[in-house]
């Protein structure tokens, strides 16, 4: 079998941070180094990549990894859905599993209950599954608050196969609402409805707490520890913009005194202008899209906007780790009187990013996404916001 540390993510991720800040170029050239680190050394590890690598260690494959034919990985995802009695959806369908192996194999990202299921159909642990929401998926952990998702947690936990889950859910599905837990879906922290769910113990137990989450509409509930550290996160960016402002303005020809920024003055656009001021933008003052980067493929699409900003203010989309770490970043990137070297910012930085990230149930830091490695050279860089914005715009220039 092939030595599994050619496989780790991670060890190629770290070996490319290190080439890049540890180049003799860094200093004078980081922008550049780190450019060429995302471009040459670094991609975006698709849903399939981390499923095939998932299956190639479990089954214990012995040929090389990279000459695995999708096939083989498609029969063994038969042969365990049939050996662990699951179905290839949770919903009706006329599709085959082989089909929808292959999608799952090759896609470059998946519903999160295409998750869930190869939780059952691939007999995964909880932790298991919670590695996939969070590396593969980059979104949050098992949820809490979700009642599907608590019964699956519920089954993986004890070892329970797609039968057990099938009767608890029809269990559930029969059962009134209890009197819905206004606290645990509007008010608790991630980690207060983790630990309730952790505390279950039967399947009396878990019927009773998913019953309290029951909701006539359905309506998914958004995490409420990554929108108040997000809230925290951006007040913080907003003062530091307004003392950017502030510290730029000029005095009035007329001898006027110069206006004085406050936080509550600075907008949406103001931060994507500062986080954005290398991208060309359009004669209407738009940004170009995202898709004329160079680095769009790594950065999987990500780009800080204030339609994205405004959208999560409203609470109509879910705060991702990618806000938060570009939220973080920048606070970092305005603060480097508070750090003595670039080194000891880097280490305050990972210590500051991976408590607000595990609080959340995102996991922590993982370089293996090239946006969060492009974000740990430029806190290593002497000026990271400005080397963050010429690598933005080394893309824009080399596509």
């Amino acid at each position: 079998m092939q030595n599994h540390d050619s496989l780790d993510f991670t060890n190629k991720a770290w070996d490319a941070l290190y080439d890049a800040v540890d180049s003799r170029f860094f200093k004078d050239k980081d922008a550049e180094v780190i450019y060429a680190a995302l471009s040459k050394q670094l991609k975006f590890i698709s849903f399939g990549e981390y499923l095939k690598r998932y299956i190639y260690q479990k089954a214990c494959l012995e040929e090389p990894f990279e000459s695995v034919p999708v096939k083989t990985y498609q029969e063994i995802i038969k042969g365990a859905f049939a050996e662990n009695n699951t179905p290839q959806s949770f919903d009706p369908t006329t599709a085959k599993l082989s089909a929808l192996a292959k999608k799952w194999l090759t896609q470059q990202t998946v519903r999160r209950k295409v998750v869930f299921l190869l939780g059952f159909g691939l007999a995964m642990s909880a932790e298991d599954v919670n590695e996939f929401l969070t590396k593969a998926l980059r979104e949050q952990g098992i949820n809490a608050k979700n009642p599907f998702e608590v019964i699956c947690w519920y089954c993986y936990k004890n070892g329970y196969g797609y039968p057990k889950f099938e009767s608890l859910w029809q269990i559930y599905s029969e059962t009134p609402p209890g009197a819905l837990d206004i606290k645990l879906l509007y008010s608790d922290l991630t980690i207060g409805a983790r630990n309730s769910m952790n505390a279950i113990s039967s399947d009396a137990a878990l019927i009773a707490f998913v019953s309290k989450l029951k909701m006539a509409d359905n309506k998914p509930q958004l995490s409420v520890t990554a929108k108040r550290y997000f809230d925290e996160l951006y007040d913080k960016a907003r003062e530091l913009v307004a003392k950017i402002y502030n510290n730029e303005a000029e005095i009035d020809p007329s001898g006027a005194a110069k206006r004085t920024y406050i936080k509550d003055d600075i907008t949406e656009s103001d931060l994507e202008h500062i986080l954005s001021s290398a991208i060309p933008v359009d004669r209407h003052g738009n940004l170009t899209p995202a898709k004329a980067s160079a680095l769009n493929a790594q950065f999987a699409g990500k780009r800080f906007s204030r339609q994205h900003i405004h959208e999560i203010l409203g609470g109509r989309t879910e705060v991702t780790r990618f806000d938060l770490i570009t939220l973080n970043f920048f606070i970092f990137a305005n603060t480097l009187d508070a750090y003595p070297n670039a080194k000891a910012r880097y280490s305050a930085f990972i210590e500051s990013m991976n408590r607000i990230l595990e609080r959340c149930f995102l996991g922590e830091l993982y370089v293996s996404n090239p946006y969060e490695c492009f974000v740990l050279m430029c806190i290593l860089s002497e000026e990271p916001l400005s080397t963050y914005a010429d690598v933005w715009e080394l893309s824009y220039q080399n596509e």
